[in-house]
């Protein structure tokens, strides 16, 4: 038996097949919507986005209503401002559970998704800067023996 000096010589029996990267199609409901759902803390928001005038409602008010601190109100406008698409597309929003901050975490990860649903160019400048990624930080249980997760009844000595 002679011994083979390459791959060549094996006969191509054995092909490297490159993976094909997945591709990313439009996700759009009858109505022309893109539909996301976005999670942080406790919070869930359920979130459509269709073309319009850049209006953003949430839970039925305008956003700057519900979120009133300015802070907020930037993260929740973080995806739209990174990826210029500002005044291009009404937001609707619902939220439950949790508490302001994590709202609008949640809110900022369900537009996020919605814009690649609607646009899967995005996807990469979205990913890249984190915003696809679901913050997975959640509040510890308190233990027993404790006065909260982590923080010890206070000692006395008498």
């Amino acid at each position: 038996m002679a011994e083979l000096q390459s791959l060549e010589e094996l006969g191509g029996a054995v092909e490297t097949a490159a993976p094909e990267a997945p591709v990313h199609v439009q996700k759009l409901d009858a109505q022309g919507r893109a539909y996301a759902t976005g999670k942080r803390k406790d919070a869930i928001a359920r979130v459509w986005i269709k073309p319009g005038t850049g209006k953003i409602s949430v839970n039925g008010k305008d956003f700057t209503e519900y979120f009133a601190r300015p802070v907020l109100q930037m993260i929740l406008r973080q995806p739209i401002m990174l990826t210029d698409r500002d005044g291009q597309y009404d937001v609707v929003a619902t939220v439950t559970g949790g508490g302001l901050s994590g709202q609008a975490g949640a809110v900022r990860h369900g537009l996020s998704k919605a814009l690649t649903h609607y646009e899967p160019e995005l996807r990469g400048v979205l990913k890249k800067n984190g915003f696809l990624t679901r913050d997975s930080r959640v509040v510890e249980r308190k233990k027993f023996g404790k006065r909260k997760a982590r923080r010890s009844f206070q000692f006395s000595k008498r």
